[in-house]
């Protein structure tokens, strides 16, 4: 089982570490190109292309400058401890154990634009890169484009060495439109997170985000490897709801509180 998550835009790299342990990305060749193209942006053209503020700009024009591609723990951290999102806070990767790392690490993807694909202990230096963002470079007019299916290629190896075929989709639409479905060498299956408001279930950010988080912990810390164990899943109050579940769809609800 390959749960995929999306990265944060929020970064943490001031908080003790849970690990020594840590690997390197594998796709860093690709991401250099990346960087090259980001580097030629001024700091407003980064604003206006990320829709962010001057100060954030300066900060990312920073990082893009500063970024070297050989990742120490001196210059970079684990990609599962730097992300800080509403995702992770569900997650909670500070509080793992060893062996949830050691499982983590082979069933766990983040997707990325900068780094497309990456491993839990992958150490990774800090950045900001939306998937969805339209940055022309060699291979096209945006990110979609330069991963083609570089991502899809790199899944299917996470797949074949785990030896089963099933991926939960816990990533946004925006990092799961880098995967190609028809290419995926799996039986895909994706959790949908409902709150009630006012009577009715619908998806809220916020709690959705949480919830992807919250799942992919129930996955790492049972050792889940079956997409019938899924529907187990109940933590904070989310229950399964099998009658608007369908078998790639397995829709879970929590009550208004």
């Amino acid at each position: 089982m390959l749960i995929l998550i999306s990265p944060a835009k929020t970064l943490d790299y001031q908080s003790p570490l849970a690990t020594t342990r840590y690997t390197q990305p594998e796709l860093l060749d690709h991401s250099q190109q990346l960087i090259q193209q980001a580097r030629q942006l001024s700091a407003p053209q980064i604003s206006r292309l990320m829709g962010i503020s001057d100060k954030l700009a300066d900060l990312n024009a920073t990082r893009f400058h500063d970024w070297q591609p050989h990742f120490t723990p001196d210059n970079a951290r684990q990609a599962i401890l730097a992300f800080k999102g509403d995702v992770y806070t569900g997650l909670q990767a500070e509080t793992f154990s060893d062996a949830d790392f050691d499982f983590a690490q082979q069933h766990l993807r983040m997707l990325s634009g900068l780094y497309g694909v990456l491993r839990p202990l992958d150490l990774m230096q800090p950045y900001r890169l939306e998937m969805g963002i339209r940055l022309e470079n060699p291979r096209g007019k945006d990110l979609y484009q330069f991963w083609g299916d570089i991502i899809t290629d790199k899944l299917n190896e996470a797949l074949e060495a785990q030896g089963d075929r099933v991926v939960v989709n816990l990533a946004s639409e925006e990092y799961f439109k880098s995967v190609k479905p028809k290419k995926l060498n799996a039986e895909l299956i994706k959790p949908v997170f409902l709150d009630e408001k006012n009577g009715k279930f619908k998806v809220v950010s916020f709690y959705a985000k949480k919830a992807r988080g919250l799942m992919s912990r129930f996955i790492i810390e049972n050792r889940l490897t079956k997409p019938e164990q899924l529907t187990a899943f109940d933590r904070e109050g989310y229950f399964f709801d099998e009658e608007t579940s369908t078998k790639d769809e397995l829709v879970f609800k929590r009550y208004e509180q």
